[in-house]
């Protein structure tokens, strides 16, 4: 008789689209290239928050001061106008808020360090960023640069702001989940009080010191960046910038290794 193939056998060379799905479900492990991602954010936010203030009389990320006006503009509503504008700081607040509350919950259920999640995030954040450079180009005066249509308080720039602090709200819990708190791609003052008291300040290996001092250093270089585009070319300028250092990161994302998986030890035999 013929011989009949063996059908019980099956092909244990996992597809392309397996091994692509198990790639980007690996979970993403704090590493340098990890470090120099989560410090190209924070360049990346040093120009947005460079920006929005002069434009938006509000910060996009640093809701620090955001809280602090918006308490003062409960106080004192005359200020509103003059001072800062409450509507804008109110959608800044909540929408930051709003994106740090969907991603950390929806971090939770999928895995926050699963590459694929990393990826999707960045590429959704680069979106938003790049949506709030078009407005801007958009709604802007081709000869003065200036904002046009009721400038801070237009719709479209209740949008952009929208969008940014969206974009914020949802990096900054992504940098936590890599497990670099020093890193906080945003909010320096923790930072630098955690630097002033580190015990070790001057010890000559200190990693998480100089987390902190690549971190505010960043931060500053990318806000005098933003200052200096601001007032060279524009803002829409440094948002596309910043977005496509957040694109740069996403594409970046691909190439993190990967925790080991862990090796359990088998229990003793009775």
């Amino acid at each position: 008789m013929p011989h009949q193939p063996d059908q019980t056998k099956t092909d244990t060379h996992p597809s392309a689209f397996s091994r692509t799905w198990g790639y980007l479900n690996e979970n993403v492990r704090p590493s340098g290239l990890a470090e120099l991602e989560l410090l190209i954010l924070t360049f990346c936010i040093g120009l947005q928050d460079a920006i929005s203030f002069p434009d938006f009389h509000c910060f996009a990320s640093n809701q620090t001061g955001n809280t602090v006006f918006l308490v003062l503009a409960i106080v004192l509503p005359e200020a509103n106008g003059d001072m800062f504008f409450t509507a804008n700081i109110g959608i800044a607040l909540g929408f930051f808020l709003a994106a740090a509350w969907l991603t950390g919950q929806l971090g939770h259920i999928i895995g926050a360090r699963r590459r694929g999640w990393l990826v999707l995030c960045n590429f959704i954040q680069t979106c938003l960023v790049f949506t709030a450079a078009a407005l801007q180009y958009i709604y802007r005066s081709p000869t003065t640069g200036e904002l046009v249509l009721d400038g801070a308080q237009a719709p479209s720039t209740l949008w952009a702001i929208g969008l940014l602090a969206t974009a914020a709200g949802s990096q900054v819990v992504q940098s936590r989940s890599l497990g670099m708190t020093e890193i906080t791609t945003a909010m320096a003052t923790a930072a630098w009080v955690d630097l002033m008291i580190d015990p070790n300040l001057f010890v000559l290996r200190n990693r998480s010191r100089n987390r902190r001092i690549g971190f505010l250093t960043t931060l500053v270089l990318g806000t005098l960046t933003g200052a200096f585009i601001f007032r060279r070319i524009g803002s829409p300028a440094a948002l596309v910038i910043s977005g496509a250092g957040k694109l740069l990161v996403t594409v970046m994302f691909m190439f993190n290794s990967a925790e080991k998986p862990k090796v359990e030890c088998p229990e003793d035999s009775a």
